[in-house]
């Protein structure tokens, strides 16, 4: 039995993508909508992501994004850039999601970015514990976090 999600739960979901790895919510969003587009997105500033263009411009920076999280001189994902791009990301995943259930996107985008910022310093903290704990190298732990995210996205792009 598959668990129904509501547009808040997509949008948590999606912003707690996005801060795991900043790109891959943008990534699972602009797929979907763009081989599937919502009649709610068409007239809205949210239209973009329903191209293939931008379906593909978000694959390409969310496999950069995956192998350079493993580099060591990667920033902290709590830097303020990051945050601010995290928080972007998840706003954004979050207002497409309730403006195509013709719902208010800005509240969306909230939940989304909320999200975001939440799972990003939980996961810096998961992330430096389980490193501490298990003394695996921090790659090794940044595979599983991507492994966790693109789950988290694949089971999310099947109800939007």
């Amino acid at each position: 039995m598959e668990l129904k999600l509501t547009p808040a739960l997509k949008a948590a979901g999606l912003g707690a993508i996005a801060g795991m790895r900043t790109f891959s919510a943008p990534v699972v969003v602009s797929h979907i909508y763009s081989r599937h587009p919502s009649k709610n997105l068409d007239n809205s500033p949210l239209h973009f992501l329903q191209t293939i263009r931008t379906s593909k411009v978000f694959k390409v920076l969310a496999a950069a994004e995956l192998i350079g999280d493993k580099l060591p001189f990667a920033p902290k994902r709590t830097n303020a850039g990051g945050l601010i791009g995290r928080f972007a990301a998840g706003a954004l995943c979050g207002a497409a999601v309730y403006q195509a259930g013709h719902k208010m996107p800005v509240i969306g985008g909230l939940i989304g970015g909320t999200a975001a910022i939440a799972t990003a310093f939980g996961c810096m903290f998961l992330r430096v514990g389980l490193g501490k704990k298990t003394r695996l190298p921090d790659a090794v732990i940044g595979a599983f976090e991507d492994a966790i995210a693109i789950s988290a996205g694949t089971a999310i792009a099947k109800q939007l």
